[in-house]
């Protein structure tokens, strides 16, 4: 279960690097000409926000397994994940998108929770 674990917070945590890296340096309005429509109904700031506890969460599905300090960290940060990406998926069908992508990394991120609550208890 461990090396299952690795292999999803290792992909979950290179989406949401990626693109919340991407979010957090990028200003709104160039994110809206590069398709994420979504961003006008938020300011600024929220995107931001939003980047921010991407990449923070991206951190916590790693950094906590890599040095054995407070793995539950990890089912936590999967958790958070999740949370934060079943929100994606409402904003996008809110707004007649694809939620396709939002909902992989959604399940990626139960995924994520189940298998840590699993390997730490």
């Amino acid at each position: 279960m461990l090396i299952a674990l690795w292999i999803v917070n290792g992909l979950l945590a290179l989406a949401m690097l990626g693109g919340g890296f991407m979010k957090l340096v990028t200003p709104k309005a160039t994110l809206a000409e590069r398709g994420m429509a979504w961003t006008e109904d938020f300011s600024a700031g929220t995107i931001k926000a939003i980047a921010a506890l991407e990449v923070i969460g991206a951190f916590g599905l790693i950094l906590p397994l890599a040095t054995g300090i407070a793995p539950i960290l990890a089912a936590l940060a999967g958790t958070g994940i999740a949370i934060i990406m079943i929100g994606a998926v409402v904003v996008h069908l809110r707004r007649k998108e694809s939620a396709a992508p939002a909902l992989v990394l959604a399940v990626l991120g139960v995924a994520s929770a189940v298998l840590g609550f699993l390997v730490v208890l």
